[in-house]
């Protein structure tokens, strides 16, 4: 290697050292509805979903003797748009009553229905799985063994799969890396499906990539955002990954495609014509 050659090695490696982790995680949707006031000897908790889709509320005090109370209830499952209004007695002002919420997608407890879905791109397009199901790079977990990773280049349309609702939205972060440390850093969109008791995750799009609110309501294969390379990922791609509600969080499911594809059998390098 020439000198030349080494100053470019050290120059890429110093750049990739000094990408730094974002300060800030963002959160794909908002609870700001939720809260609690003290009214005589009253705790009043009240609990309002302004999601598209059942919501698992959890609380938390650093009061033990509060939390004792929380536990009477929490977690809460809230319906879509929905609300509700929890009251407990105390002793306390509300200085003294330290709570923090926080929100899961779902209610484990409600069946599922798979159909068949659409893929998430235009039709038309080709495009190839670079990682199947379980795939060892990252498709190990109980959140992602059935996901597939498309080749779409930055900047492609990302297409709905099916009819619902957009819950989740990130789209600003502008950066993403091959380390762990990037997982939590992704732009992506989160959609319902209210027919199926199901979620669809498209991840890794572009910085302010999303082409849809949290609120709206999209058709299959409507144009929903642009793909990128944002998160843990050093290529441009498409995450794309089916989740259904569990006891702890969500887990992803496998499902088929209204093309004839069965997810089981797609595997990297095939190509995929929608």
């Amino acid at each position: 290697m020439n000198f030349q050659h080494l100053l470019i090695v050290v120059f890429l490696f110093t750049l990739s050292c000094c990408t730094k982790i974002p300060s800030n995680k963002l959160s794909q949707f908002e609870l700001k509805e939720i809260g609690y006031q003290v009214h005589n000897d009253s705790l009043v908790i009240e609990l309002k979903n302004p999601l598209n889709c059942p919501l698992r509320i959890y609380s938390s005090s650093a009061n033990d003797s509060i939390q004792k109370v929380l536990n009477q209830n929490f977690p809460v499952v809230i319906m879509a748009k929905s609300d509700t209004v929890l009251s407990y007695w105390t002793d306390k002002p509300k200085d003294d009553i330290p709570i923090q919420f926080s929100a899961k997608f779902g209610d484990p407890n409600t069946p599922i229905r798979k159909k068949t879905i659409n893929f998430p791109f235009r039709t038309g397009n080709s495009y190839q799985i670079i990682q199947g199901y379980n795939g060892r790079f990252s498709h190990t977990s109980t959140y992602s063994k059935y996901a597939l990773d498309f080749n779409l280049s930055k900047g492609d349309t990302i297409c709905a799969v099916a009819d619902g609702f957009v819950v989740g939205v990130i789209q600003g972060y502008d950066k993403g890396g091959k380390s762990k440390k990037w997982r939590d850093y992704s732009n992506f969109i989160t959609l319902f499906h209210p027919e199926m008791n199901l979620y669809t995750q498209y991840v890794h799009l572009t910085h302010n990539g999303s082409l849809v609110t949290v609120g709206d309501f999209v058709m299959a294969e409507q144009a929903i955002g642009l793909s990128g390379k944002t998160g843990q990922t050093d290529i441009e791609h498409l995450h794309f990954n089916v989740l259904k509600p569990n006891s702890t969080g969500m887990e992803s499911v496998p499902i088929e495609f209204e093309q004839g594809y069965k997810g089981v059998d797609l595997k990297k390098g095939d190509w995929i014509k929608k």
